[in-house]
Formats: C-alpha cells, sequence, structure tokens
C-alpha cells in the first residue's frame, strides 16, 4: 500500500465570522482579510509538517492546488513540489493535481513538471485535475470548454514528455507552433499520472480508459464502493483487471495522545464550513457548462432551496460514525482503518491529517503518531488484504503504453 500525507494548507489566521457574514470564502470573498505574516508563518509551518512526514516513514506528500479562497493556499502547487523535491530525499511528490483547463500554455507546465522530476531524481506523480468551477472564473476560462481543455492539454503534454521535438500542435484550445523541450522528464516513458476526483462519472470513466490509478477525495464507503465499480467496468474494456492498485481514497485521519484531544482536533475538519471548496455560492461553484447536465441540476435545486448540497457533510458526530472522519488515539485509529480498508480496499491511502486551525505542534504531533504506530499498522493490514500499490503492482504507466509493450511482446 502507499500511504501519503495530505493537508489543505488553509489559511485559517483570519476572522471566520467575516466569511459567514459575506456569505462566501470563494471567489469574492475580499482578500483584505488576507495576513501575509501570518501568511509566512503557516506556509514555513507546512514545509516543517511535509519534511517531517517523510522522517516519520511516509510514502508520499499529496499537493493540490485552489485560488481565491482561504481553505487552501496552494496558488501553485508546482512551487511547493519543487521546495519538497530539493528539501527531500525519498518521498514521492504526488501532484493531485494540476488543473489543466486552467494553463494558457500546457508545454511549460509539462516543463514545470520536468524540472520538479529531475530535481526529485525520479521521484514525481504528476496528478491532473479539472479545477473547481469558481477557479474557472478566477483565471479567466470558460467553464464550457473545461473538459475540452482538460483533455487537450493532457494529449499535448504526454506527446511533450514521449516525443522528440521539434513538433507542431495545432489543436482547437491550444496552438504552438514549435514544441520543443529541452527539459523533459528522468521517468521513462513519462512520469505516473493519478486522477483525484469526488462526483464527476466522466472522470471517472475516463481515467479508467487511460489506466490512470483514481484517488476519491474523502468519499463515503458506499460511494467509493460505487466508484470503483464503475472504474473497473471501464477498465476492463480497455484490458485492465482493475483492483486495488487502481484505487485510491484520501481520507480525513487525525491522531493524537488522547481521545478527548483527538476530537477536538478532528472538528477543524468542519472549518470549510460544509463545502469541499469552502463556503461557495453554488453558482460560482458549478458555473454553466462547467458540469454535466446531471451535476447541474443537483446544483440548481440546492440553490432554490429544494434540496441539501450535493457537497453536505453532516455534523461530526455523524461523520465519526459513518468513517467519514477517523478521529482518536493511535490504536483507536487502526482499528478504524482495518473497517475501512476492508470495506473500501485501496491500494492508495492518503491521510489528509490536519486542517482549520489546528496548532502546528498537534500537527506535528498527528504526524509523530501516525509514523511510529499507525503506518506500520496500516502496512501489515494492506499486506493481509493483498492491497497493492501502483509501485508494489508495477502497472504500465498507461494504456497506450500497456497495450505498445504488448504489441512488442508479441512481436
Amino acid at each position: 500500500m502507499h500511504l501519503m500525507y495530505f493537508t489543505e494548507q488553509p489559511m485559517s489566521a483570519y476572522d471566520a465570522k467575516a466569511g459567514l457574514d459575506y456569505g462566501a470564502t470563494a471567489l469574492m470573498f475580499p482578500n483584505s482579510n488576507f495576513n501575509s505574516n501570518e501568511g509566512s508563518r503557516l506556509y514555513n509551518e507546512y514545509l516543517e509538517q511535509y519534511i517531517y512526514a517523510e522522517e516519520v516513514g511516509i510514502d508520499g506528500i499529496m499537493l493540490n492546488e485552489h485560488h481565491n479562497a482561504p481553505f487552501c493556499m496552494q496558488a501553485r502547487a508546482n512551487m511547493f513540489a519543487a521546495m519538497l523535491a530539493a528539501a527531500t530525499k525519498r518521498v514521492k511528490i504526488v501532484m493531485l493535481g494540476n488543473p489543466l483547463p486552467l494553463w494558457e500554455n500546457p508545454v511549460q507546465l509539462s516543463e514545470e513538471l520536468a524540472m520538479i522530476d529531475m530535481v526529485s531524481k525520479g521521484r514525481l506523480v504528476s496528478g491532473f485535475v479539472r479545477g473547481g468551477g469558481q477557479e474557472q472564473l478566477a483565471n479567466g476560462v470558460n467553464p464550457a470548454f473545461n473538459r475540452e481543455r482538460f483533455q487537450e492539454a493532457h494529449d499535448l503534454i504526454i506527446k511533450t514528455w514521449t516525443q522528440p521535438g521539434p513538433f507542431r500542435w495545432e489543436g482547437t484550445h491550444y496552438q504552438q507552433r514549435v514544441v520543443n523541450p529541452w527539459a523533459v522528464p528522468m521517468q521513462k516513458p513519462h512520469p505516473r499520472i493519478w486522477i483525484p476526483g469526488v462526483i464527476s462519472k466522466e472522470t471517472i470513466v475516463w481515467a479508467a480508459q487511460n489506466g490512470y490509478p483514481y484517488i476519491a477525495l474523502n468519499t463515503p464507503v458506499e460511494r467509493t464502493r460505487q466508484i470503483w465499480d464503475m472504474y473497473d467496468k471501464a477498465a476492463a474494456e480497455v484490458g485492465i483487471k482493475g483492483g486495488p492498485e487502481y484505487h485510491g481514497l484520501l481520507k480525513q485521519i487525525h491522531v493524537a495522545e488522547t481521545e478527548e484531544k483527538a476530537l477536538e482536533n478532528a472538528r477543524q475538519f468542519m472549518w470549510m464550513q460544509g463545502e469541499f471548496t469552502g463556503l461557495a455560492h453554488p453558482v460560482w461553484s458549478t458555473p454553466a457548462g462547467y458540469g454535466s447536465p446531471e451535476n447541474r441540476r443537483a446544483f440548481a435545486e440546492f440553490s432554490t432551496g429544494r434540496s441539501t448540497s450535493p457537497r453536505y457533510r453532516p455534523a461530526i458526530e455523524q461523520q465519526l460514525k459513518d468513517l467519514m472522519v477517523i478521529a482518536g488515539t493511535p490504536k483507536q485509529v487502526i482499528a478504524k482503518i482495518k473497517l475501512l480498508l476492508e470495506e473500501t480496499r485501496p491500494g492508495i491511502l492518503s491521510f489528509w491529517a490536519n486542517d482549520g486551525n489546528v496548532t502546528h505542534q498537534d500537527s506535528m504531533t498527528c504526524i509523530r503518531l501516525l509514523g511510529q504506530e499507525v503506518f506500520p499498522a496500516v502496512r501489515e493490514i494492506a499486506k493481509e488484504l493483498g492491497l497493492q500499490s501502483p509501485f508494489e503492482a508495477n502497472t504500465p504507466v498507461s494504456v497506450r503504453y500497456m497495450n505498445k509493450n504488448q504489441q512488442l511482446a508479441a512481436e
């Protein structure tokens, strides 16, 4: 099993009441609420936590990116990835991920990721995402072209990594007269690509069709099983068996020396006030054209008061009961993770371990206890259940190279 550490890197040092009074903390919440001195402190604390996670035995550091919202300070995840490439020695640097539709020059992104891969000596896992709805608006990108831009940018990056230049690219959304970057990845044919997501069926199927592991972002147990069924059926159509090595799960898991302290800190997972993307306006989070008609209808019904939010999260007590949040002492957490793994069977497990206003000291304690007690026990449970990661199973980096290797073997 591949174990990762994750935090949203929240900018928690602001008046939460101001966000509640404004009614939204994503996109339009005034940046006058941002304190750069506190931001500097938090950035350095997050960096220290990542480095410590490597010291205690984590396999990977999961990084992501959001814009115009205090729940995530990473406006460019590649910058933290570059710092970690130089500051760490062993951990995988897992980008989950770069929002492809927001890039006007995917070739430049391919170069940045190649640099990270080389500095880290081949430790990059390059995940790609569509980006949240409000981020299309924050970056001046037409939401209606989101999936088209995602697909075309992906194809251009893969070609840039695998086909020697110079060549020309004339696409629908991207035109490059000369594609000939000198910086190409150390890993061949290219770094592994993992795709994270929450509710988009189209993305699940697309990941399976490309042979990319899919990372379910803090989904409920039953929803997670539905995702795996959908993924494995689509994967089977292109000759992939599927299973744990293609299944990943991000889960909110906090551990402390006492149950009382763990539960106190676990309540900070509610800091984003019920929405995965912060306190979000439903029209901004799913602008017209961004999602499928099914998802758009769900958010429209929520905005008119006819249903709860599609991303609604119940009270913390119910989340603890449903294993949406796992918190406690190491012994308690290990027992709950065992149940989670038996029910969902992922080969990749990311620990969303700290969030909200959890102090730096408590975050470091959590990381220490994870390394000393939780990770070793989880690895043993994973072995018993036969939950291999893509690295252990040595899966191909993508369908196109799996098929290429099969053809070579046949010849």
